[in-house]
């Protein structure tokens, strides 16, 4: 977690809950037929509610199928090659960035060039910029700050993109200390048609290099 981010989240429940909690609520999905959520990503392999569901059943299933009779280790990597596979499997639409994302995500530790390339390819495919942000955020978690920024500049289109995609570049650039290229992109920021939220975030993001350049003296 960058600098910027803990400023942004202090005092407020993390993005992500804890496994256990995540195990918690998988009841809730488990009545949903599994066919009719793949029907769902079939015609739109980005529906983030069925992806979710999607992932989170199967996720629950693998590792349900090994607890009592494997070490916890193992039954996450039960699920974690459960998702894998069904990732895989969406993603080979030519529409998928969604599971692109997922995959990129669970292979950055074992193979990271694989994993740079399918965060790239999903960047490429979404057109709003919201895969381009969600990677960004995959390798700002993951320390990859230089990754984020080569990645960002590649892809980034600051008129066209959501401006979360603007925040994380902004904020790996404050992370990797490299605050002169943290101003130039936020001066893109500018150029967002959305004025009101774009000098908001500016503000927000200027005052963010203001200290770390203070911590940095």
């Amino acid at each position: 977690m960058g600098l910027l981010d803990r400023w942004r989240r202090r005092g407020s429940a993390p993005d992500r809950p804890p496994r256990r909690s995540r195990r918690r609520a998988a009841p809730a999905a488990a009545p949903v037929r599994e066919s009719v959520l793949r029907e769902r990503l079939h015609e739109d392999p980005n529906d983030r509610e069925a992806f979710d569901t999607l992932v989170e059943t199967v996720r629950t299933r693998a590792s349900e199928a090994h607890e009592g009779d494997a070490s916890p280790e193992d039954a996450r990597t039960a699920a974690d090659n459960a998702v894998w596979a069904l990732a895989e499997e969406l993603a080979q639409s030519p529409r998928a960035w969604r599971p692109l994302l997922v995959l990129g995500r669970l292979s950055l530790a074992d193979d990271r060039e694989a994993a740079l390339r399918r965060l790239g390819i999903a960047a490429e495919r979404d057109t709003s910029g919201t895969a381009l942000a969600q990677a960004l955020q995959v390798l700002r978690e993951a320390g990859m700050n230089d990754e984020a920024l080569s990645l960002g500049v590649g892809h980034w289109r600051p008129r066209e993109h959501d401006l979360e995609a603007g925040r994380h570049l902004v904020a790996a650039a404050i992370d990797a200390g490299r605050l002169a290229e943290a101003r130039r992109h936020l001066k893109a920021l500018g150029d967002h048609p959305d004025q009101g939220r774009a000098a908001q975030l500016s503000g927000e993001l200027e005052e963010a290099i203001g200290r770390a350049d203070r911590d940095r003296r």
